[in-house]
C-alpha cells in the first residue's frame, strides 16, 4: 500500500477498534446498572457519537501520530455515573476491563483470519515484522490489501489492550486495582484517580513504560501466531 492508502487503512481500523472498545464499556455498564453511556447514545458501533464526544482524540491525534510515526494512537471516552461507580466498585472494575477485553477479541479475530489465510495459501509469515506487516501476501491485489488490514487490526488492538491495562490513571487498568482494596482505601484511591494532575502524571509514566511492556508481549504474540518462527 502507498502512504495515503495505508493511512486510510490505519484510520478505518483505528475508528472500528476504539468504537468497539468504548461501546463495550457502555454496554457492560448498562447491563450492570449504569445507563449513563446508553442515554448518551454511546452503546453503539456507530462511530459518529464517539467522534463527536472525543473529536481531538479520535481525529486530530490519530492523524498527527500517523504522520509523525507511521502508526496511530488516540482515545475516546465513555461517561459513567461516579456515584454508581463508587457504590458498585467491583462492578465498575468489570466495566473498565470490558474495553481491553473487546480489543483482545479483535486481536483474536485478526489472528484467526491470518491463520486461515496461511492454511489457504494466501499469506505467509514475513521474515521481518512491522505493525502493518504482521503477515504477508503470496500475491498482489486483494490478498495484499487483506494482509495489511489484518496486520493493522492485530497490531493496533494489541497496542490498545496492553496500554489500557497499565494500572495508572486515567487508563482502564487503574480502576481494576480498586477491586482488591478495602472500602476506605478504595475511596481514597478513587479520589486520587479523579485528580487531573494524577491523570497527567499517569499518562506520562505509562507512555514511557509502554515500550518496555509492549514489545515483549508483541514478540510473544507473534510467536504464538507463528509457532516455531522464532521472532525476537
Amino acid at each position: 500500500m502507498d502512504g495515503l492508502v495505508l493511512g486510510i487503512a490505519w484510520y478505518v481500523v483505528f475508528i472500528i477498534s476504539v468504537t468497539f472498545h468504548e461501546a463495550a464499556h457502555g454496554l457492560t455498564a448498562a447491563k450492570l446498572g449504569d445507563t449513563t453511556a446508553y442515554h448518551h447514545g454511546l452503546v453503539s458501533l456507530d462511530p459518529i457519537p464517539h467522534i463527536l464526544r472525543s473529536p481531538f482524540g479520535m481525529v486530530v491525534v490519530p492523524l498527527i501520530s500517523f504522520i509523525l510515526g507511521g502508526w496511530m494512537v488516540g482515545w475516546a471516552s465513555t461517561p459513567i455515573d461516579p456515584y454508581w461507580a463508587r457504590s458498585h466498585r467491583r462492578l465498575s472494575a468489570f466495566v473498565s476491563l470490558s474495553g481491553p477485553a473487546a480489543n483482545l477479541l479483535l486481536v483474536l479475530v485478526a489472528a484467526i483470519a491470518i491463520r486461515g489465510g496461511l492454511l489457504a495459501g494466501f499469506f505467509y509469515a514475513p521474515e521481518t515484522v512491522s505493525f502493518d506487516k504482521v503477515t504477508a501476501a503470496e500475491s498482489a491485489g486483494f490478498a495484499n490489501s487483506a494482509a495489511s488490514i489484518l496486520s493493522i487490526l492485530f497490531s493496533l488492538n494489541l497496542i490498545l489492550l496492553v496500554f489500557n491495562l497499565i494500572p495508572l490513571p486515567p487508563l482502564d487498568g487503574s480502576s481494576v486495582l480498586s477491586f482488591f482494596l478495602s472500602e476506605q482505601a478504595a475511596y481514597r484511591y478513587e479520589n486520587l484517580l479523579s485528580n487531573p494532575t494524577s491523570m497527567v502524571i499517569g499518562m506520562v509514566i505509562a507512555w514511557n513504560l509502554f515500550d518496555y511492556l509492549f514489545y515483549p508481549i508483541h514478540t510473544l504474540a507473534l510467536n504464538i501466531l507463528y509457532p516455531g518462527a522464532g521472532y525476537h
